[in-house]
């Protein structure tokens, strides 16, 4: 078995943990440090060190590895190999080349396609087919080493961001323990990435949530599915914030308008409810929420609210 150290924080490097855990010796875990959360905002671990935490593995949350002292906790563990998946920092050459068998990292893409903090909601926010995971030998640039393996994986027409997240981090998990032994005793060899086919996933920001009534009924429905969980996407209903927590494109003949105007609609439950408007068609709303106000389904706020049926989304 090789002794590891892992770097990792949200979710998504969990089960990479729990299967090193299982399968390797962990000598310590370095993950960010406690945030503030809630709305008490008090600080809250990451999931990577509660899971450390429960496993009785060293912790260390630098607020930054960039300094060569910073990184002594990581030379004092002496580890084989660096594993990493989502850490959010970037790693300097004293930490890249600190492990004999340098870093690895398990990105959420087919690389070179989608380089960058966000793959998941760009490969949706694209339209893309398939996605999946990579092993790669970490270097300086931003998810540019050559890769070791790639395990690909089918972008469903009503995935999440969410449902693919935990799918992507399962396979991540299985794929390092499929190739981790092989890599450590060098039977393994990386292969370069062809820049010309990169592709770059910047971080999502609340304000990608926006939705656009301009466009096709198509890209907003990927909007929404790529931002749910987080930020979430939004409109704005007589000046007052309306999050869209579930839409699909809807189907048949719609009446004539303008964008973003919401229109009646009967769901194939024959029930009442409504779509607003895009640039090629329509979008079916299944459940909304106003501002401090609950989840509710469409049909339900069409009794609550019936000035909705022929008003205009988008205006703040």
């Amino acid at each position: 078995m090789a002794k590891v150290v892992f770097m990792g924080t949200p979710e998504f490097a969990v089960p990479v943990l729990q299967t090193l855990i299982e399968t390797q010796t962990v000598v310590g875990v370095v993950t960010q440090p406690d945030r503030p959360a809630g709305r008490g905002k008090q600080l809250r671990p990451s999931p990577v060190k509660l899971t450390a935490a429960a496993a009785n593995i060293p912790i260390y949350q630098p607020k930054s590895l960039r300094s060569e002292e910073a990184a002594q906790p990581l030379r004092d563990w002496q580890p084989d190999i660096i594993v990493v998946a989502a850490f959010g920092q970037i790693l300097r050459p004293h930490v890249l080349n600190l492990p004999p068998h340098g870093c690895l990292n398990i990105h959420a893409s087919l690389l070179p396609r989608w380089r960058g903090a966000s793959p998941i909601q760009h490969a949706i926010l694209a339209g893309d087919a398939e996605t999946g995971v990579c092993l790669m030998q970490m270097d300086e640039g931003l998810d540019t080493g050559p890769v070791y393996a790639c395990m690909p994986t089918p972008i469903s027409p009503t995935e999440t961001a969410a449902s693919l997240h935990d799918r992507l981090a399962e396979l991540g998990a299985n794929l390092l323990n499929v190739h981790l032994d092989n890599i450590v005793a060098g039977n393994l060899t990386p292969a370069p990435q062809d820049d010309a086919q990169s592709t770059y996933a910047p971080m999502i920001s609340k304000e990608d949530g926006r939705l656009n009534w301009q466009q096709t009924s198509a890209e907003i429905d990927r909007r929404i599915r790529a931002m749910t969980p987080w930020p979430g996407a939004f409109t704005f209903w007589q000046g007052e914030l309306l999050k869209i927590k579930s839409a699909s494109v809807a189907d048949g003949r719609l009446p004539d308008g303008q964008p973003g105007q919401v229109v009646a609609l009967e769901t194939s439950d024959h029930k009442e409810s409504a779509a607003a408007l895009t640039a090629d068609g329509g979008l079916l709303l299944e459940e909304i929420q106003l501002a401090g106000k609950r989840v509710t389904a469409v049909p339900d706020f069409l009794r609550g609210y019936d000035n909705f049926i022929g008003s205009t989304l988008g205006a703040e």
